[in-house]
């Protein structure tokens, strides 16, 4: 008989590592010339996933972004997993930016996911449990296609692949 194998898909996200991109970013502004003398902040607000950045101008915060997005590519963490929010105009002519932190599938983008493994037509089963697909079946070359079609898939959460027995 022969042993089912399996993989968990999940958007999971280490908030420490998260920090320490925030961290990085805001050591790099206090460095650049181009924010000399310039309203220009990046926050992690943990407890409710969100990263705020302000500064004096719309192009300030777009550079903003380019930072924080480059600090989370070098720890391995997905630039989709941020999106924004809300965006305000402060006092003074200042922007103010929220940008959310995904880190969890939702269930449409889970039935998303069962949907495209189901249509591939292999001898696999997913399942949707919690914020999580787990997808089992007897050839391990199967689920390793199966991974390679996902992450081909348009989704808004940074996807990861764990749990691989």
């Amino acid at each position: 008989m022969a042993k089912d194998h399996y993989f968990d898909i999940t958007a999971k996200l280490d908030m420490m590592e998260m920090k320490n991109c925030v961290i990085q970013a805001q050591k790099e502004l206090a460095t650049r010339f181009d924010f000399k003398g310039v309203v220009a902040e990046i926050e992690l607000n943990e407890k409710a996933k969100t990263v705020v950045l302000s500064s004096s101008s719309e192009q300030k915060i777009d550079a903003l972004k380019d930072i924080l997005i480059s600090k989370l590519i070098k720890r391995d963490i997905a630039g989709k997993s941020l999106e924004e929010v809300k965006s305000d105009g402060m006092s003074g002519g200042n922007v103010k930016v929220t940008y959310r932190i995904i880190d969890s599938i939702d269930k449409d983008e889970a039935k998303k996911i069962v949907k495209a493994i189901k249509d591939m037509k292999l001898k696999v089963t997913p399942s949707i449990q919690g914020d999580e697909v787990r997808v089992s079946g007897a050839k391990i070359d199967d689920l390793q296609r199966v991974m390679s079609e996902v992450k081909t898939l348009d989704l808004n959460a940074p996807l990861v692949f764990g749990n691989f027995k």
